[in-house]
């Protein structure tokens, strides 16, 4: 491994862990804006440029501090990688813009985030935005970011929002010199970075298959609010998953059919499988949709059900307490004659008519299979396997 003047220094492959958050809504520019004017996010991550750079017989991994020693590395025919994390520092920015030759607009799609998913052609630069997803370490939901890939006959440049990302594979490849990535150009390592970043959307959607589990089980034994929110939740996730693998299928076709002369017809057929990988994805998706949706269902019928039970065990009890009611009415009329008022047993004959009443309309709806219901509801629910 080499050093490159003091401006570049050494780091590790390790990526720092930081938190993303999803996105529904793409940017716009304000209304009579001059085009390529850069909106930077005050919240945004100090920008910071790693560089790649491998041969057959080497790799090296560098933090650059001035995007001008990469011209060093441009000039030799070895393979750069120019990982740029962060979008927080214009000045940076603006200074690689200049130095790989990056067009205005190019670099406002870049910055300006988030950008619908989509591929631009600029002749010798091929840019592609993709959405890259990982899972939250909780294991509930997911984290997101902008990530931009520039394509160019002697290097590749990464934009990323944060430095957690799902390249280690890729960078790992690169530095133990495993598989063929050491000994293919540059526009191999281009569909490396594009099929970890969709791959990364199944670790994430593994977690929906379980969460979505869970959530049938607490809608057959306990629907509550919490269980409803749950539902809503789950909904609008994956519909912003939706939102981010959909514009990238067209993306990826456009690439398989060799759009652009920056892939070679070796690397196209490997596009396929990514593009075979995305229909998978949206697969697995639409069906977890449907899930959802079905969910939402069961619990509007689970909800309804119990009412149901609520109602028919309140009508019981008025059912009940009606004739009560009567016989009580009457004898507590404040008239000076009524049969039986002076007899001395008249109390307990009044109790034993109240309770034989009870229990007869008891034993009525009992043998009716009225009361049944409410048993078997019961027995059904606490025999659901855990």
């Amino acid at each position: 491994m080499t050093q490159v003047s003091s401006q570049i220094a050494r780091l590790p492959f390790e990526p720092e862990e930081n938190e993303v958050e999803d996105y529904f809504d793409y940017y716009y520019d304000e209304p009579g804006s001059e085009p390529g004017t850069l909106s930077i996010d005050p919240e945004a991550e100090p920008t910071q440029v790693i560089l790649i750079n491998y041969t057959p017989e080497n790799a090296t991994r560098q933090v650059v501090l001035d995007p001008q020693a990469c011209n060093t590395f441009l000039e030799s025919d070895s393979v750069s990688w120019i990982d740029i994390q962060g979008l927080g520092t214009e000045a940076v920015l603006k200074q690689l813009a200049q130095v790989f030759q990056i067009h205005p607009l190019l670099l406002e799609d870049v910055v300006n985030v988030p950008q619908r998913p989509k591929l631009e052609n600029y002749g010798q630069q091929l840019l592609v935005i993709a959405r890259m997803v990982l899972p939250r370490p909780d294991g509930i939901g997911f984290e997101s970011e902008q990530v931009s890939l520039i394509l160019s006959p002697k290097y590749l440049l990464a934009f990323q929002e944060y430095p957690a990302d799902c390249f280690d594979p890729v960078r790992d490849r690169i530095r133990t010199n495993k598989g063929q990535v050491r000994q293919q150009k540059i526009d191999y390592l281009f569909y490396l970075l594009l099929d970890a970043l969709i791959d990364g959307f199944f670790p994430v959607l593994e977690d929906y298959g379980e969460r979505i589990e869970n959530l049938e089980d607490s809608v057959i034994r306990s629907p509550n609010r919490q269980t409803l929110e749950e539902i809503y939740e789950v909904r609008r996730e994956l519909l912003a998953l939706r939102r981010a693998i959909w514009p990238l299928r067209s993306v990826i076709n456009a690439i398989s059919r060799g759009e652009s002369q920056l892939i070679s017809q070796e690397t196209q057929i490997y596009f396929r499988d990514c593009y075979d990988h995305i229909i998978q994805l949206l697969d697995i998706i639409e069906t977890y949709r449907e899930l959802a949706s079905s969910l939402m269902d069961v619990y509007m019928s689970a909800m309804s059900n119990k009412m149901n039970e609520v109602v028919n065990l309140l009508t019981i009890i008025s059912t009940i307490f009606i004739p009560l009611t009567f016989i009580t009415g009457v004898y507590g009329m404040n008239f000076e004659y009524i049969p039986g008022l002076e007899w001395k047993g008249s109390y307990f004959v009044f109790w034993g008519a109240i309770l034989a009443i009870a229990g007869g309309l008891l034993f009525f709806f009992w043998r009716r299979g009225w009361l049944s219901r409410f048993y078997s509801s019961r027995v059904s629910t606490a025999n659901v396997p855990r």
